[in-house]
């Protein structure tokens, strides 16, 4: 009896060992995929990393290919064309793209930046920036917008008594070397940039911080197009639960975070990886990542001078918040906080 209880035991045991096995090859099979783009390789991205390289997006029946695409016409034309489903680019794109009578909207942010305006060397203040070049990425991103508030709120006028350069490079550590260079005098550089730049011996001149300044931004935001939220609204849910969990898992799996900071960003430096692990998860990251409804309302006041379709607009007119509402009330953060800490 011993003998065929033992014998049954094995026998469902393999049948269950099959089982598990079909259900994974169903489950690939059965994987839809989504096209999610995003603007440059910086450590704000690690949410979709982490979700890539832990397998959370295929936990919630995606394949998800990430690109990159620059920030700017390009990656708002990418997803206006159904190129890609989902944007991580700045929300003044989507915003300007919206106010002007494309349907997309923001649906998450990556958290807020925390940008310095740093400069060459042999500029040691503010008002010897007069009559010189500051580099940004490319028009209309996060970076020009930023620094044009930067340098008003200094009482500069851009584009007369300090000139504006699109360098195409939207890394602001790659804008510090042609800074260094000579070939532009001042620059937005991250946080982590900076300590890049000084682990490397690079002497940068710190002119101010604009979070001290009152000027806030986003690192990057999630956009869609609506008929996309409406239409495919299942895929769209399960891209936000997937990147949702990848930020919880990143605060609470440091070893995680760093795997996915050191495949993508090809770092092996220990100090660096630290600093990119406290600026881009733990200050950074927010556990539950909506619009950030405060930076939407002052890129519409600041912008509305040079874009007159936003007048009168609400950060309302600009979001869809609904997927991560739906969310929250079903208790899906609840259920994260229970399994990775609060």
């Amino acid at each position: 009896m011993l003998k065929i209880n033992s014998q049954l035991s094995a026998l469902t045991a393999t049948l269950m060992g099959f089982l598990l096995v079909a259900a994974g090859s169903s489950l690939a099979q059965q994987l839809e995929t989504l096209n999610v783009s995003y603007a440059s390789v910086t450590g704000s991205r690690i949410p979709l990393w982490i979700a890539k390289d832990a397998g959370l997006f295929e936990k919630y029946g995606l394949h998800v290919n990430l690109v990159v695409i620059a920030a700017g016409n390009a990656a708002i034309g990418a997803l206006s064309g159904g190129d890609v489903d989902v944007l991580g680019a700045p929300g003044t794109t989507t915003m300007v793209s919206a106010a002007r009578g494309l349907p997309v909207a923001i649906i998450g942010t990556f958290g807020p930046s925390a940008w310095k305006l740093a400069a060459h060397p042999s500029i040691t203040s503010v008002q010897e920036l007069r009559g010189k070049t500051v580099g940004i990425s490319r028009p209309g991103t996060t970076i020009e917008f930023a620094t044009r508030r930067t340098l008003l709120k200094l009482g500069f006028t851009p584009g007369k008594d300090i000139n504006i350069l699109p360098t195409g490079l939207a890394e602001s550590n790659k804008r510090v070397l042609v800074m260094l260079q000579g070939k532009i005098d001042a620059t937005l550089v991250s946080p982590d940039n900076l300590f890049e730049a000084e682990t490397k011996g690079l002497k940068l001149s710190i002119l101010t911080d604009l979070n001290e300044m009152g000027i806030y931004t986003s690192a990057s935001d999630l956009s869609a197009k609506r008929d996309f939220l409406k239409s495919q609204r299942q895929r769209a849910r399960a891209f936000m639960m997937g990147f949702c969990e990848a930020i919880w898992l990143g605060k609470a799996n440091k070893n995680v975070a760093l795997a996915s900071f050191r495949k993508h960003l090809r770092e092996s430096d220990p100090r660096r990886l630290e600093a990119l692990y406290k600026n881009y998860i733990v200050d950074a990251l927010p556990t539950k990542p909506y619009p950030m409804e405060e930076v939407i309302q002052t890129e519409i006041e600041n912008l509305t001078p040079s874009v007159p379709e936003l007048r009168g607009k609400k950060p309302s007119d600009f979001i869809d918040k609904t997927i991560l509402s739906d969310l929250e009330r079903e208790g899906f953060f609840t259920a994260l906080g229970n399994r990775y800490g609060k």
